[in-house]
């Protein structure tokens, strides 16, 4: 190896002047680089590689939120089982006594028909006391419409009773009792006094859906009734929805009651025609038990037809309860018609147009013309006892002899509504 010379170690010990120049000349060089990363406008910098976690952010958020939700729920569940262990087993919300259920809406229903049904829930949890069930039950009293049941922690029962509306007696077998708009029977109560008519025609053993229907008849007679102002329903003692083509009113009347045949609409109409007619008939017939205003431009008095339906005579204890309700006592009555001598009677004006477009027309011309001949049967068979295949054979000379006798009648006595010699045809 050669050795270096004596000049090269001194050229490498002691720069030489050139070189001490181009090293000043790159110190400059470097404080103009400086210069220029203290400048805004610099390019952007290599970035420096970071070493990145195997989950990304967000999934490793979404993880964390999960497990905390996990904890959460697990804490609400132990601490809902602790609770439910707590409301099973404490005496806190226990019913003790019926003093812990409270009744609210009780007119009619009494205290003792609630404490039936939720009498064997004293001494229960009231979180197993099935309120649905107890809910159902109370409706199944007939005075009750609805009701509901509450529960209120820790130990208290909230009832609300809903009552039914009556809007008349009825008269079914030899009991009287009330029922609604809807035809629901009900027992007479004697906490409050009511002013209605007796309804005829129904049945404990006939379906409800039955007696509903025949109540639509009854509402819409109450209600023409009283359409006007005139309050009639209220000089009804009985209503008869035996046959809804016929519906019969039974007048509370203090000369004497009087059976009157509406048929099956024009209630207020017919009703009027009997009120203005009343006095007359009165004076002009000896007796008047019944009038028939079904039919246009004529009506009979004393039909010899069926009266109000025979009904079972009821006892006295039940009739007394009866009349402390509200019930007329000679609603209570069982009448046998003496079925005096029909009188047909006819009037310058129809009674209602309406009744002949309600289909009622045919029924009214076969009646009228069949009612002279059962009268004059009636009339026959009082004058002497005779077969009734005789007194059918006679029919029409019984007939022409009732109507003269009906006309000397009438011209003896006339009425401001009736002509003269029209007081039959």
């Amino acid at each position: 190896m050669a050795r270096r010379g004596g000049s090269a170690i001194q050229e490498e010990l002691y720069p030489t002047p050139s070189e001490l120049e181009r090293e000043e000349l790159d110190d400059a060089r470097l404080l103009d680089l400086d210069a220029e990363k203290e400048s805004p406008f610099l390019r952007a910098q290599k970035r420096v590689s970071v070493r990145r976690s195997p989950l990304p952010k967000k999934t490793a958020a979404r993880l964390l939120w999960f497990a905390a939700a996990i904890v959460l729920s697990a804490i609400v569940a132990v601490g809902a089982a602790a609770l439910y262990h707590y409301g099973e087993r404490s005496w806190r919300f226990r019913l003790n006594s019926s003093d812990d259920i409270e009744m609210a809406g009780l007119n009619n229903v009494s205290r003792g028909q609630i404490m039936e049904v939720m009498g064997g829930d004293i001494g229960r949890n009231i979180f197993y006391i099935p309120l649905e069930q107890r809910q159902k039950q109370l409706q199944q009293i007939p005075w009750v419409e609805s009701a509901s049941v509450m529960r209120f922690a820790p130990n208290r029962i909230k009832i609300q009773i809903y009552e039914r509306t009556p809007v008349a007696f009825a008269r079914v077998g030899s009991k009287v009792m009330l029922i609604d708009a809807h035809g629901v029977l009900m027992d007479l109560t004697s906490r409050k006094k009511f002013s209605f008519p007796v309804v005829i025609g129904m049945s404990a053993s006939e379906p409800l859906s039955t007696r509903s229907e025949r109540m639509k008849t009854y509402n819409e007679l109450v209600r023409q009734l009283d359409s006007s102002g005139g309050h009639y329903s209220q000089d009804l003692s009985e209503v008869d929805l035996t046959d809804p083509e016929d519906v019969k009113v039974l007048t509370n009347d203090p000369d004497g009651e009087v059976l009157v045949h509406l048929g099956s609409s024009d209630y207020l109409d017919r009703f009027k025609i009997y009120v203005a007619h009343l006095r007359e008939w009165r004076q002009q017939f000896t007796k008047v038990e019944s009038v028939d205003l079904r039919y246009d431009r004529q009506i009979i008095v004393n039909p010899d037809l069926h009266g109000a339906a025979h009904q079972p005579t009821i006892s006295a204890a039940v009739a007394k309860a009866a009349i402390a309700a509200g019930v007329k006592p000679s609603a209570l009555i069982t009448r046998e018609p003496s079925r005096p001598a029909a009188h047909v009677v006819s009037l310058k004006a129809p009674i209602s147009k309406a009744s002949l477009k309600s289909g009622s027309a045919s029924s009214a011309r076969k009646s009228a013309t069949t009612a002279p001949k059962t009268a004059a049967r009636t009339a026959s068979l009082r004058k002497k006892a005779v077969s009734p295949t005789r007194v059918a054979r006679r029919g029409e000379s019984s007939t022409t002899r009732l109507t003269q006798r009906q006309a000397a009648t009438s011209l003896k006595k006339p009425s401001p509504a009736i002509a003269k010699g029209q007081g039959t045809r």
